[in-house]
């Protein structure tokens, strides 16, 4: 329960319907100067119940804080979730490497960047770069589309199965899960499942995710007898002293790859156009210098992270930004917030694709920065080469829709229109 630090009445940023109409920045701001750190209730949302209330943190330098002091900010305590898990279901989101502490999550991280590696992501690169060709151009002639329906979503699936060395044939299920777990607060994609009480089953409990978890232990199995350049052998060969992942967490980290490493693309790629959209000038100048596409990578993050929310839990009785913070009190920190707070970046409501420095927290800070950020950037940059060497200036077609969650800023529908390039 809050203090007597407790403000009066905070703007809500909890609720999942606001994002829906898009990140709620009137809000934030209001939260950035009067309220950095403030308690937020979790009333029942649809189906979902009602949760004990936790603390928004708004503020960039205070975010980077929580993200960069696992001892004080705990990801094992309660998970990285908003919604608390099922007790009985604690111990088993513990096995994720996005919801450890040291030295689990030091171990395990070990193992996992020794096969994460440039040289493998660099490997697919020119795959990446051709499929990227080819799903512009199937759209380049018609003149229009919508967007992450007939484009970007199934960029980063078939990127993700390519890495991890998944059958053509099963690609289609990487979708399937992503949407049941990232969508479930979202009337296009919630599936609800009810036990017997009536209650809604966590999409990320075991049992809604015991068929992922077949899958991997089936796909690992393939990969002992049938080794290959791909993620999915090097993890099941993979160990650091003398100790490889258990079935446990091979299949905790195949869950990660398949929703975060799909997911964050997945979001990015939409938000990234919808921003040149509403800039013209900074698409034109793209096209005129394609140089600044790197750059311009990470303004689109800035401007559209992936991820809205992490959640943590104190570990300690503490103090941020002048609040006082009980052990077990959930501390959710907002990278939509921070990345246009006033005092990290100069004129942050300004989309600039030149911006430097820009040190956004769209793959996080601290012990657990994201460890597939490298191959999220190289499909960022190689789709929008794609797509600025292939379309003229691209505007919206009709109205953009979001999907409803507090944790991940997906777009699901955008429309486009542009004049057909000639002679192709």
């Amino acid at each position: 329960m809050p203090g007597s630090d407790e403000p009066t009445s905070p703007p809500d940023v909890f609720d999942p319907r606001i994002f829906a109409e898009g990140p709620p920045h009137e809000r934030f701001r209001v939260l950035r100067d009067a309220m950095p750190v403030c308690w937020q209730a979790e009333h029942e949302v649809f189906d979902w119940p009602a949760g004990p209330g936790y603390w928004a943190v708004t503020r960039y330098a205070d975010v980077k804080h929580v993200l960069r002091t696992p001892e004080v900010y705990s990801s094992w305590l309660g998970a990285t979730q908003i919604r608390d898990p099922d007790p009985e279901d604690l111990a088993f989101i513990r096995r994720m490497i996005l919801n450890m502490d040291a030295p689990e999550h030091v171990r395990l991280r070990r193992i996992v960047a020794g096969v994460f590696t440039r040289r493998r992501l660099e490997h697919i690169a020119g795959r990446i770069a051709a499929r990227a060709r080819s799903l512009v151009d199937a759209v380049a002639a018609q003149g229009h589309c919508d967007l992450p329906g007939e484009v970007t979503d199934d960029f980063p699936l078939a990127n993700l199965a390519e890495l991890l060395g998944m059958p053509e044939a099963d690609r289609g299920l990487l979708l399937e899960w992503t949407n049941r777990v990232i969508g479930y607060q979202d009337p296009e994609h919630a599936e609800v499942v009810r036990d017997e009480t009536g209650t809604p089953v966590n999409p990320r409990s075991p049992a809604m995710l015991r068929d992922m978890f077949d899958y991997a232990q089936d796909l690992a199995a393939h990969k002992r007898r049938n080794p290959a350049d791909d993620l999915m052998t090097a993890l099941v060969h993979a160990s650091v002293d003398g100790r490889q992942l258990d079935d446990a967490e091979l299949e905790m980290f195949f869950f990660l790859l398949v929703i975060a490493g799909n997911d964050t693309v997945r979001s990015a790629l939409p938000g990234g156009v919808l921003a040149l959209t509403e800039h013209p000038d900074q698409y034109r100048l793209l096209r005129e210098r394609p140089e600044l596409l790197p750059a311009a990578v990470e303004e689109m993050l800035r401007w559209h992270p992936p991820v809205l929310s992490f959640r943590r839990t104190a570990a300690v009785d503490t103090e941020l930004a002048g609040t006082r913070i009980a052990a077990g009190d959930k501390v959710v920190v907002y990278h939509v917030s921070a990345h246009f707070d006033e005092r990290a970046f100069t004129d942050p409501f300004r989309f600039d694709v030149t911006r430097d420095p820009n040190d956004h927290l769209a793959f996080g800070q601290g012990p657990h920065v994201c460890l597939g950020a490298h191959f999220g950037r190289l499909q960022m940059r190689l789709f929008f080469e794609a797509l600025l060497g292939r379309l003229p200036q691209v505007e919206r077609d009709g109205p953009v829709t979001r999907l409803t969650s507090n944790f991940i800023n997906g777009i699901t529908h955008l429309p486009l229109r542009w004049s057909p390039p000639s002679g192709r």
